[in-house]
C-alpha cells in the first residue's frame, strides 16, 4: 500500500505536528554554537570584582526566542549552558547560567510573541532584565553556599553592592546586543509568514 504524500495529508485535514522545521533546527544549532563560543569570551564589568565576568552567551538564545518563540530560545540557551559546563567541568556554573538564561529569555520572548513590534521587544527586554537579576540572586543564594561553601551571610552582603550592579549591567548589555543583532538578521532567520517590514 502506498503512503499518503504531504498534499494528500493536507487535503484530508491532517496537520503536520512537527513544531520545528529543518531550517529552524539548523538555525538553532548555529545560534547555540555561537552562544557557546561567546561564553569563552569574558571579562569583568566591575573593577575589583574579577570573579564575576561578563559574556554575551545569552544573546543568541534571546535572538532565537524572538525569532522562533520562547521554547526555542530556552532550548538554545540551556543547551549552550550545559555544553559550556561540560567543557569547563563546572556544574554549579552551568546551573547558574541556566537559571539566568530562563530569566532573561522567557519574559521577553513571551511578550514579543504577543505582538512582534519594537515597543513590545523593548518592554519584553526590560522585563527580562529584571527577571535575570532576580534569577541570578536566587541562584547565588542557593548555589554559592551549597556548592562553593560560601556562607549565606557573605552572599547576602554582596547582593546590593556587587550582584545587582553586575547583573544589571550584564543584562542591559545583552538586551542592547539582542536588539541590534535581531534587527539586522531577523528576516534571514524568521519564518517568512512571520516577517514584519521595518521590525
Amino acid at each position: 500500500m502506498s503512503q499518503p504524500n504531504a498534499a494528500d495529508a493536507q487535503g484530508a485535514g491532517i496537520k503536520n505536528t512537527n513544531a520545528w522545521s529543518t531550517r529552524q533546527l539548523v538555525t538553532m544549532a548555529l545560534l547555540c554554537a555561537i552562544g557557546v563560543l561567546l561564553s569563552f569570551i569574558e571579562f569583568p564589568l566591575i573593577p575589583g570584582v574579577t570573579w564575576l565576568k561578563y559574556d554575551a552567551s545569552a544573546m543568541p538564545a534571546m535572538v532565537c526566542g524572538f525569532a522562533f518563540g520562547p521554547g526555542s530560545g530556552l532550548a538554545v540557551g540551556i543547551a549552550g549552558a550545559i555544553i559550556h559546563g561540560i567543557l569547563m567541568a563546572d556544574f554549579s556554573g552551568a546551573v547558574m547560567n541556566i537559571l539566568v538564561v530562563i530569566g532573561f529569555v522567557l519574559p521577553a520572548a513571551l511578550i514579543y510573541r504577543t505582538g512582534r513590534t519594537l515597543p513590545r521587544a523593548i518592554v519584553g527586554l526590560v522585563a527580562s532584565v529584571v527577571a535575570a537579576i532576580i534569577m541570578a540572586i536566587i541562584g547565588n543564594l542557593v548555589i554559592t553556599p551549597g556548592w562553593l561553601g560560601v556562607p549565606v551571610d557573605a552572599v547576602v552582603a554582596m547582593i546590593i553592592p556587587i550582584l545587582v550592579p553586575f547583573n544589571l549591567l550584564k543584562a542591559i548589555i545583552n538586551a542592547v546586543l539582542t536588539l541590534a543583532v535581531y534587527k539586522s538578521i531577523s528576516n534571514l532567520i524568521t519564518p517568512r509568514k512571520n516577517q514584519v517590514r521595518g521590525r
